[in-house]
């Protein structure tokens, strides 16, 4: 994958990593942390600047994350309803009640969440849906996803400006910390899925 980066922040430079962040923020699955460490690199053997790289990078991702928060606004209550009652809110013991009591929560406690999940792998991406959901002002969600995008994307383009070469060591911790993310967020699904069938009973 490095071989291909490498390859697309060359030939397009800015824009880029700003398609680059843009595809990880919609599709999950694609390492921000190896993209941002990369172009970090990229700053020794090209005419990409670190304050360019981190601007335009926050921008894709906020860019991305304003797709996936209207996605969540577009979730309406019907809709939210049917996904309940559908065969995957059935596995999963989902309840109208508890999802109006979790947006109320994220309408007290989203700016926060917003803010630090951006900083989350995984998490990063998908905190913009609830958002959405939850119809959070768009200016708080702009400007805590903007802040925390920027704190992420600064750590990440520095790190790999300083490694240069070395950055694949980096990313060994950083999936070393993903991985610690997942366990914990299997762990809460299992508790929660626990919790429901021990009042269920």
């Amino acid at each position: 994958m490095q071989d291909l980066l490498i390859n697309i922040m060359s030939k397009y430079g800015y824009i880029g990593v700003f398609f680059l962040i843009l595809v990880e923020n919609i599709f999950p699955p694609i390492p921000s942390e190896v993209i941002l460490l990369v172009a970090g690199f990229m700053t020794h053997s090209s005419r990409l600047s670190v304050p360019l790289l981190i601007l335009t990078s926050s921008f894709s991702s906020l860019f991305g994350a304003f797709l996936l928060y209207y996605l969540g606004r577009i979730l309406t209550k019907d809709r939210i309803e049917k996904i309940v009652k559908s065969k995957i809110g059935r596995i999963l013991h989902l309840k109208l009640n508890d999802i109006n009591k979790s947006i109320d929560w994220f309408n007290k406690k989203g700016s926060i969440s917003v803010f630090f999940g951006r900083c989350i792998p995984i998490i990063r991406s998908l905190i913009s849906i609830p958002a959405g959901i939850s119809k959070m002002n768009i200016t708080t969600f702009t400007i805590y996803t903007f802040c925390g995008s920027l704190i992420w994307n600064t750590i990440l383009i520095s790190l790999g400006k300083i490694f240069q070469s070395n950055w694949i060591v980096i990313t060994k911790y950083l999936k070393i910390y993903k991985e610690y993310v997942i366990i914990i967020l299997i762990i809460g699904l299992v508790i929660y899925i626990f919790k429901k069938n021990l009042k269920k009973d």
